[in-house]
This record gives C-alpha cells, sequence and structure tokens, in this order.
C-alpha cells in the first residue's frame, strides 16, 4: 500500500515490480506486517484501477488515520483465492527463459520484463536477431508454460530477418 487517499479509509495500491494486479472485490487479503490495533485480515470492498495504481477500500479500514497506519503495509492474499489467467507470471519467473517463435524459431531469452499501462513487453536478447521487444499479449503470447520455451507469434514488422551469414545486402564481392 503506497498512501492515503481521502477521508473515507481509501489506500492507493501498487502490485510489487514483476507481479500481476489481481486485487479484486470480495478477496479476502492479510496485511503484514500485522499490528495489534487492527485486524490482520481485511476484504477488499472496492478496487477502483488508475494506471499503476488502484485505489482500494478495505473491511476495518474507515478513517484517514485508518488509512494512514496502513501506508506502507503488503497486501497478501491466498494463492487459491486467485484468478491468474495464462498470462500472469513474475517477471523474476521469467527472466533467463527461452523464447522461440513459430516463424523465426529460437528468438532468445527474456532479459527484462518492461512494464507499461497497457501490457508488458519482455526484452528478448541473445538470439540471432538481436534485441526482440515481445509485447505480451494473447495474439503473440498464449500461455507461459511452467518448464521449456514459450512459445510465441510475434506479429509482423517485431523482427527483421537477418541476411545470411556474413552477406551484406547490396554489397558487390
Amino acid at each position: 500500500m503506497v498512501r492515503p487517499h481521502g477521508k473515507h479509509g481509501e489506500v492507493c495500491v501498487q502490485a510489487l515490480r514483476g507481479l500481476p494486479f489481481v486485487l479484486r472485490e470480495g478477496l479476502t487479503v492479510a496485511l503484514t506486517p500485522p499490528t495489534l490495533k487492527r485486524d490482520r485480515f481485511c476484504t477488499i470492498l472496492s478496487v477502483n484501477q488508475q494506471g499503476a495504481e488502484a485505489l482500494v477500500r478495505l473491511s476495518g479500514i474507515d478513517t484517514m488515520s485508518d488509512a494512514e497506519a496502513v501506508a506502507g503495509c503488503y497486501v497478501l492474499a491466498r494463492d487459491a483465492d486467485l484468478d491468474l489467467g495464462p498470462l500472469d507470471a513474475a517477471a523474476d519467473d521469467l527472466i533467463g527463459r527461452a523464447v522461440q517463435d513459430a516463424r523465426y524459431g529460437l528468438l532468445g531469452s527474456i532479459e527484462d520484463v518492461m512494464e507499461l499501462p497497457a501490457n508488458d513487453v519482455w526484452v528478448v536478447a541473445g538470439g540471432p536477431y538481436g534485441e526482440v521487444l515481445v509485447p505480451v499479449v494473447p495474439s503473440v503470447v498464449a500461455e507461459i508454460p511452467e518448464n521449456g520455451a514459450i512459445g510465441v507469434a510475434v506479429m509482423d514488422g517485431l523482427i527483421e530477418a537477418a541476411p545470411p551469414s556474413g552477406e551484406l545486402e547490396g554489397e558487390d564481392a
């Protein structure tokens, strides 16, 4: 939780870097570190996504001073209570994974995950095409398997096919 917002106990919340934002209305969460002066568990009453942050109301957090007391806390949820999609994966779990395209073959491995407002973008390098930016959208990445290379179908224009080894186009021998 980043900071309090408003006078009715709302807090601005951000997902930790590399994790998908998964909070939803009705989800029971734990606030950590716990204190003796408030319940450890809360229910999310509302979520209003605003770019990289969300404005969240929690049960038991009703005033500005309540919200100030939980600013800086982490919000934890049970894995079984989360509705994760096929593309929801922690960035740290993706770094180093191989990326294989249906047309171009091995593109390299994921070196970084850029978090953008619309979708994440994988920075893939170490392959024959240099650095390739792969948007993490369903039309490009259908799913992320637990092991092995991640299959993608990059859209036209993302990769410029390299010339045959040792030859440059238009150059006389």
